[in-house]
């Protein structure tokens, strides 16, 4: 795809911030601080409150509709508004070619009424892309044109029967954000947001421990197709009743001085729709992650290990079942030095199970369900370059903050096939016979985030990836790129948000 009609080059702007660079990493924050300057990075998170601490975790923006229409203290009303250009030069995936571009622009509407022990909350959520081409890799993760994202009943109670626990039921369309977000996510930076039609329950027994479970039906969203989505075109999303996502998930705080852990079980049965056909994804997925947050001065860490076993279909047109057993592992270390600009440092290894023999029965690979991955694996957007499946990487990163309203900092990645006959899942890049070996290569992010207030915040990175002997020899296998992809990959992006 021709970049004919965009004229602004990364090496333009990232000359501008040349010293400011950043991870985009919501968990590098060395502290947990409410802070008038740093607004979240998603939409809607700003005007969040917990129903059972009573308090948000973010000061409401200074620009607020709120205040300016003179709304009651039990209405809450909230418009985001979030524009990002995106530029990338080179290709990874299978057939691509050339570059690409493309501006994608959210704007996110949320409203939410609360009664003594109830509320009754609202979310619309409007995503399109604007600059792509037929030749532009493009799907329903870029476009949800004019959408309903929540609409919940719920009730809690800070002290529920007198018996000194918290707890919440949510019934509804919502959004979920759970643990460590590697497998049940709110989206942050990508322009479209998972959704669940369903139940949710919370039990919290504040500083000690906390209890959630959930039943759901993951929303679909429409449409589906590269000409429709091209257009912007708007149809509703649903649940279609096939699938079935739940889960109980287990919080303990300060297990050990501030150590906090984690337990949990996911539950994934997923059917064909009339509109979609699955691959009948039926997994258990039990984990368990023990962590100590960043804190100046101190060493902190992660440590979470994750299991999966079930069946899936052997494609979606197939009525072959394959038994599923797949496994993951994050390890994390870091420190927060105690001086100015508050360095944090740290090296950081992910491995996500691969399908060691494709001729064979078995699925081995490991499925993130509904995770998020850019606060580890770089931006995703027209980028995306990396998921939890099929990889061996270890790396290492670093974040200061020069200003209390600025972060930067620079990570630097290694990437393995974990099976060198799997896929590449990013890319849908496979040598079934192993011979291209299993380095993809290596990868540099260098971003940088300005809280301008707490109603603005401009994020701009920029992506190098350096291709290794897969990436360069491997066939894309399609009669449009008959030869490997063997040039590197440069991803840029610029973006504002703006709330009210």
């Amino acid at each position: 795809m021709s970049n004919k009609y965009f004229l602004l080059k990364p090496q333009t702007v990232l000359g501008l911030i040349a010293g400011s660079m950043i991870i985009g990493s919501q968990q590098s924050a060395a502290e947990e601080k409410k802070s008038y300057t740093r607004p979240p990075v998603s939409s809607f998170s700003s005007q969040m409150s917990d129903a059972l601490t009573g308090s948000g975790k973010y000061e409401k923006p200074v620009w607020n509709l709120h205040d300016t229409l003179k709304l009651p203290d039990w209405l809450s009303l909230s418009v985001e508004q979030r524009t990002r250009y995106e530029n990338m030069d080179g290709r990874f995936n299978a057939g691509g070619k050339g570059g690409d571009q493309q501006i994608a622009t959210q704007i996110d509407v949320f409203m939410e009424a609360r009664f003594n022990k109830w509320r009754v909350g609202g979310e619309f959520l409007d995503a399109r892309q604007w600059g792509s081409d037929a030749g532009s890799v493009l799907n329903n993760t870029h476009v949800n044109t004019a959408d309903m994202l929540q609409g919940y009943i719920a009730w809690a109670d800070q002290n529920a029967f007198y018996s000194g626990l918290g707890a919440e039921v949510i019934a509804g369309r919502q959004t979920l954000n759970i643990g460590s977000r590697r497998l049940v996510a709110r989206n942050a930076f990508r322009n479209t947001i998972n959704a669940f039609d369903g139940l949710r329950v919370r039990v919290t027994n504040y500083d000690n421990w906390q209890v959630n479970a959930f039943v759901t039906m993951p929303i679909n969203r429409y449409p589906t197709s590269a000409a429709d989505l091209l257009n912007n075109v708007q149809d509703f999303d649903k649940a279609d009743g096939h699938t079935w996502f739940s889960g109980v998930f287990l919080e303990g705080f300060n297990l050990v001085g501030k150590m906090n852990g984690e337990l949990y079980l996911y539950h994934l049965d997923e059917g064909d729709s009339p509109t979609i056909a699955t691959r009948n994804r039926r997994y258990f997925t039990p984990g368990l992650r023990f962590f100590l947050k960043p804190a100046k001065g101190q060493f902190d860490f992660q440590v979470e290990s994750i299991g999966q076993f079930g069946t899936v279909k052997a494609s979606t047109t197939s009525n072959v079942t394959w038994s599923h057993t797949a496994w993951y592992q994050h390890l994390d270390a870091g420190y927060t030095f105690d001086i100015p600009w508050s360095p944090r440092f740290s090296a950081e290894y992910d491995y996500a199970s691969g399908d060691k023999n494709p001729n064979d029965t078995k699925d081995q690979r490991f499925d993130s369900l509904y995770g998020g991955r850019r606060f580890e694996y770089a931006p995703t957007g027209i980028y995306g370059a990396f998921s939890r499946g099929n990889l061996n990487t270890p790396g290492y990163r670093l974040s200061v903050s020069p200003l209390p309203n600025v972060q930067a900092g620079l990570a630097h990645r290694f990437y393995w096939l974990a099976q060198s006959r799997d896929a590449w899942v990013g890319s849908n890049l496979q040598n079934k016979n192993g011979t291209s070996g299993d380095f993809i290569g290596h990868q540099l992010e260098l971003t940088t985030r300005w809280d301008v207030n707490s109603s603005l915040n401009l994020e701009t990175g920029w992506t190098h990836l350096f291709k290794g002997e897969f990436a360069r020899s491997t066939l894309a296998g399609t009669a449009a790129s008959p030869t490997p992809n063997v040039q590197d990959v440069d991803y840029f992006f610029v973006q504002s948000m703006l709330r009210f």
